[in-house]
């Protein structure tokens, strides 16, 4: 088997084991969700290691095999500078989940199963290279998240269950539609990405390509989710347990930007130059519109949802800029593709670690209330520090990496297209809302459900740390992964200028 299909089916293998032993002790199931997490992570590592950027259109380390030879799709596997990244910040989240659930007590075994199966479906979508194959793993993970909310959640989490998976289910039709569209306007017929990306079938068909396109943008939009689709995220965020969130808005949403730079721009660059400036006003509209509402909330974890709008609308911005192809603007659209690639790795890392310190407060006083709480900094000195990290990586602090992220999308946004200076009030609002939660939360005399507050245990301190530091250590020292990212965000540019 080689290496991206061990990455793929490792964890599977050890769901299906963990699922049908259940006679297995609930400490065991935990650890060895841990310890299969961190194998999945370390071939991450060692294909990182390995990596060197193909040429334009071509993927590293491909395997490929007939699969549904009547349609012409195979077993298609690969990685280039858009999937690597994400592959690697995938294999990060789920190995933090595992760590900070080594504590869980409800069915262990079966969570540690159903999240195996999660990272399965996750690390295969992102180095599928095969339409129907990105479309399996795709609606596998809302079979999955479903039952991560309904079987983890709150009380009453079903009906949030239930509204994200038809929300993203509809979503997932269209997206089917589209790829239909592609397939049947290639010639030959095929499924591959590769080979759509090197034909674009739906070129010179403005009417075609654009029907195409929008169906492709519906279902990834709702996946993403961006405003209007994005209703569904708040309520399955805040009846989610800890791990069940992260997972969601660290990985899952980056399914739905990532299908933009993968599917959408490369296989049909004259609809996407078309769309552009629809993408624009969507990217702006998310990220002013996901601050305000943000600032608005009393809830911390839907406060945090809400960011996820905002932080997500600035990939919807970076690569509608991507789209305008006029004059001598290569460069700075290069860089704002690099930006969505580098804000897709960032805010899953960062969002990640603050669900699970939401996760946290829920653990200790069973409210996400933030008037609740009150000079939390006394009691909980190590939760205090990492909340605060955590918040000024989000609001976008020099030396973290969402500093990095949001620079690069702004200055290659701003550069193609000045009016996209305007989501500049974003990152104003962004930071009110952090330091609003911060004062409430953190300061001041310790009171109400802050009083006797437990602080960070082990297992808790250990997962949001090493989320956080990698965040530290990418703000510090981006170079290693732009230099993944950036040859693979020039060739996108490129495929779109065709």
């Amino acid at each position: 088997m080689n290496v991206l299909s061990l990455i793929v089916f490792l964890p599977l293998a050890a769901a299906l084991a963990l699922a049908a032993l259940p006679r297995l002790g609930d400490a065991a199931a935990r650890w060895a969700w841990v310890g299969v997490a961190a194998v999945d992570l370390a071939l991450v590592v060692v294909v990182w290691l390995q990596y060197e950027s193909p040429a334009t259109g071509e993927l590293a380390l491909e395997e490929q095999a007939e699969w549904i030879p009547g349609v012409n799709s195979s077993y298609h596997l690969g990685v280039d500078g858009l999937s690597l990244p994400l592959i690697a910040m995938t294999g990060v989240i789920f190995l933090a989940c595992a760590v900070y659930a080594l504590r869980e007590t409800d069915r262990p075994r079966l969570q540690a199963a159903l999240f195996l199966f999660l990272q399965s479906v996750s690390m295969g979508l992102f180095v599928a290279a095969d339409l129907i194959l990105f479309f399996l793993f795709f609606d596998l993970s809302i079979v999955g998240m479903y039952f991560v909310i309904a079987g983890w959640g709150r009380q009453g989490a079903g009906r949030s269950a239930l509204k994200f998976f038809l929300y993203t289910f509809l979503g997932s039709l269209a997206l089917l539609a589209g790829f239909i569209g592609l397939y049947v306007a290639a010639d030959p017929h095929t499924f591959d990405m590769v080979a759509l990306t090197e034909q674009t079938p739906l070129a010179g068909s403005s009417l075609a390509g654009g029907l195409v396109l929008a169906a492709i943008l519906f279902g990834l939009a709702v996946k993403t989710p961006t405003v209007p689709f994005h209703t569904w995220l708040p309520p399955a965020h805040t009846d989610a347990p800890a791990v069940g969130s992260a997972v969601l808005a660290g990985v899952l949403l980056k399914m739905g930007t990532y299908g933009f730079v993968r599917i959408a721009m490369p296989m049909l660059p004259e609809a996407w130059r078309g769309w552009a400036w629809v993408m624009i006003a969507v990217g702006v509209v998310s990220v002013i519109y996901g601050a305000l509402v943000s600032l608005a909330q009393e809830n911390l974890k839907r406060m945090i949802a809400y960011t996820s709008v905002n932080h997500m609308g600035y990939i919807v911005l970076a690569v509608g800029a991507a789209g305008l192809v006029a004059g001598d603007t290569a460069e700075a659209r290069s860089v704002a593709v690099t930006g969505a690639v580098t804000q897709m790795v960032s805010h899953g890392i960062i969002t990640a670690a603050l669900f699970l310190l939401a996760g946290v407060l829920h653990d200790r006083a069973a409210t996400y209330d933030m008037a609740a709480y009150g000079g939390l900094a006394a009691p909980a000195p190590r939760f205090a520090a990492l909340f605060a990290v955590g918040a000024f990586a989000s609001l976008g602090l020099p030396g973290l990496s969402g500093f990095i992220a949001e620079f690069q999308v702004f200055t290659g946004s701003i550069a193609a297209a000045p009016v996209t200076a305007v989501a500049l009030l974003g990152i104003l609002v962004t930071a009110a809302l952090f330091l609003r939660a911060l004062q409430g939360i953190l300061t001041g005399e310790t009171r109400g459900s802050s009083v006797g507050f437990t602080d960070l245990r082990p297992a808790e301190l250990w997962s949001v740390g090493s989320l956080l530091l990698l965040s530290l250590l990418i703000g510090v020292l981006p170079r290693p992964l732009l230099e993944v990212i950036e040859p693979a965000a020039r060739a996108v540019v490129e495929l779109v200028g065709r």
